[in-house]
């Protein structure tokens, strides 16, 4: 079952691509969160999504939001997709797809994860969903909009 907006987020803990085990209530602490969810690291709309985030990172500094991605890589990957492309946000690792299952992302095929977006607000609350499988930008974009809506 999917999450929706105004539903309570699950706290999970992942590791990133440095090794550290995260949990989102960590996350949270330090403003909300826009967890994406993507496919696989290194593919070419999941670089673009990724690129997109990180491109926007000011933008979202200004609004206290930081993104997170996640995706089925496992850590050494996720730590050589960032080291590629500058990205600097926290990708954690879930290849059991635990985590993708709670928020209804998980498929089954050569690709464990739907494209979506979570806002998550700092009471763990869902702001905003974005779900698109082929329009990368869409993502961040809708993210920091939801974000700023609630300026």
């Amino acid at each position: 079952m999917a999450l929706r907006a105004g539903d309570l987020v699950p706290d999970f803990e992942l590791t990133d691509q440095h090794g550290e085990t995260l949990a989102l209530a960590d996350l949270l602490s330090e403003g909300p969160v826009v967890l994406f969810f993507y496919p696989a690291a290194f593919t070419t709309g999941c670089t673009a999504e990724s690129c997109h985030f990180r491109d926007l990172a000011e933008e979202f500094a200004e609004v206290g939001a930081r993104p997170v991605g996640v995706s089925g890589d496992k850590v050494e990957r996720q730590r050589e997709f960032d080291e590629a492309h500058s990205l600097g946000f926290p990708l954690l690792s879930d290849p059991s797809g635990t985590v993708a299952a709670r928020f209804g992302v998980r498929r089954i095929g050569p690709l464990p994860m739907k494209r979506h977006t979570f806002v998550i607000g700092t009471d763990r609350r869902l702001v905003h969903v974005t779900r698109s499988e082929f329009r990368m930008e869409i993502h961040a974009d809708e993210a920091l909009a939801a974000l700023r809506a609630l300026s």
